[in-house]
């Protein structure tokens, strides 16, 4: 009784302190939008591989290169979740992850054309880094205030986060110019801007961010890692207890996969597919970061208002919208012109199109972080998000291979069609997922 009485009445976290802890996302921001969605993404395959026309290998190995860090997440997040737990040093693991992500991003600096070996072997070192302190920092979410707000706490962040990519990109842009091999000195100065703007604009998080756990003593005879396992199995076997979030977890499987392609590969589909020009493509990048951002606040309020989960499902309605709007870019645009006698091109609508897919973007994952906040008890907030971060990860693995192999049979406009089917079956899903169940769950396990 006493601990559903705390939860109940939990204290919205000082200002300040939420200010810092958003404050990662929009540092964070600057790894997963320069080198993950829009510029390095790009530099992979046109130059480090160079395999032009259709850069289908350049395509695969970017694929596997992201999915192997995120296997490296599958098999260790949830234990090192639990260990953070039973010891109370999330900050000091969400440190060790922020400093491994911004000197391997640095070291993007000596990956030279054709030595697609070391740019694998960086990327899948600095995404790692990024991946941990993506779980690492949300489970703190918990502490930040009641389960009410919690949509919109996470909702700012994420929304604080597009402008970081925002920013961080507008600088990366302005310094390295056109993305060719003759320009490729300047191009070598990516990873070096992208790691020192995330180092710089982290330092907020780690000044006011509080640890609030209290560390528990280790048995005899017993290391940190036999704890965290140990507090894995306890967890199997409560999942009855647990079944709205795993079930979530399953939906969410699918959910990311389809956003895992999307981040991945939606600047590479601009530059093959619709062979934009780099105007168009930084304006692309401008307008996703701004409808991002505002498609995370609106719907974080949205969410308090209406419940996460169905905010969560609405996203991702958006999204199938998105999926085949993208596909169809074409023919929409020659709809559009036969019937109002204009001459927008492709890559006009397909700029408008970018506005649909940037309001799920930063919603879809905001609504999705709120909701395995509301579902984890604070006591087991860093072994959940670790299960958040496995199940992203894995669901990643799956989405980015799975797409690597079909655009090397079917091309990659046909095989982005794969995403729509993985947002269907997440609705699908999500359907079997009791809200008011979940919250009752982390209210009857706090402080155990």
């Amino acid at each position: 009784l006493f601990f559903k009485c705390q939860i109940m009445q939990r204290e919205r976290a000082p200002l300040k302190e939420i200010f810092g802890w958003a404050m990662f996302d929009f540092a964070n921001s600057s790894y997963t939008t320069v080198i993950v969605t829009v510029v390095f993404s790009v530099i992979f395959p046109r130059i480090i591989v160079g395999d032009a026309p259709e850069y289908r290998m350049g395509n695969f190995l970017w694929s596997l290169s992201l999915s192997i860090s995120y296997l490296v997440i599958v098999l260790t997040a949830p234990v090192i979740g639990a260990i953070m737990d039973y010891s109370a040093s999330k900050k000091r693991f969400l440190f060790s992850s922020y400093i491994l992500t911004v000197f391997s991003t640095i070291a993007l600096y000596f990956a030279e054309p054709g030595n697609y070996i070391l740019a694998m072997l960086l990327v899948i070192i600095s995404n790692i880094g990024f991946a941990y302190g993506e779980s690492f920092v949300s489970s703190f979410l918990p502490d930040l205030g009641p389960q009410e707000d919690l949509g919109k706490i996470s909702g700012f962040a994420w929304g604080l986060g597009y402008f970081g990519g925002l920013t961080s990109t507008a600088i990366v842009l302005a310094v390295i110019g056109d993305i060719t091999l003759e320009n490729y000195e300047r191009l070598k100065l990516v990873g070096p801007i992208t790691g020192l703007f995330f180092l710089i604009a982290g330092i907020p998080t780690f000044l006011f961010l509080k640890e609030r756990g209290i560390a528990k003593p280790l048995p005899k005879g017993s290391s940190y890692i036999q704890v965290g396992w140990s507090r894995i199995i306890q967890t199997f076997k409560e999942i009855q207890d647990f079944r709205d979030l795993a079930v979530f977890f399953v939906s969410m499987f699918f959910s990311q996969a389809g956003l895992s392609i999307v981040i991945s590969f939606a600047f590479i589909y601009g530059d093959q597919i619709i062979r934009w020009s780099s105007g168009t493509m930084a304006l692309m990048f401008v307008i996703t970061q701004f409808t991002a951002a505002a498609g995370a606040f609106i719907f974080g309020f949205l969410q308090d208002k209406i419940g996460s989960l169905k905010t969560y499902i609405y996203t991702l309605i958006v999204w199938i919208l998105s999926i085949f709007s993208i596909y169809f870019t074409e023919e929409i645009a020659g709809f559009i012109n036969n019937v109002m006698s204009t001459g927008f091109s492709t890559e006009q609508v397909f700029l408008i199109v970018g506005c649909l897919a940037g309001l799920g973007l930063g919603a879809t994952q905001s609504a999705g972080r709120a909701i395995v906040g509301i579902f984890s008890p604070e006591s087991k907030s860093g072994e959940f998000f670790g299960f958040w971060g496995l199940a992203g990860k894995l669901s990643s693995i799956f989405g980015l291979l799975g797409l690597g192999i079909l655009q090397s049979y079917l091309g990659l406009k046909n095989a982005v069609l794969f995403t729509a089917i993985l947002f269907v079956i997440s609705i699908i899903i999500a359907f079997f997922v009791n809200e008011d169940r979940g919250k009752q769950s982390a209210i009857k396990h706090e402080g155990e």
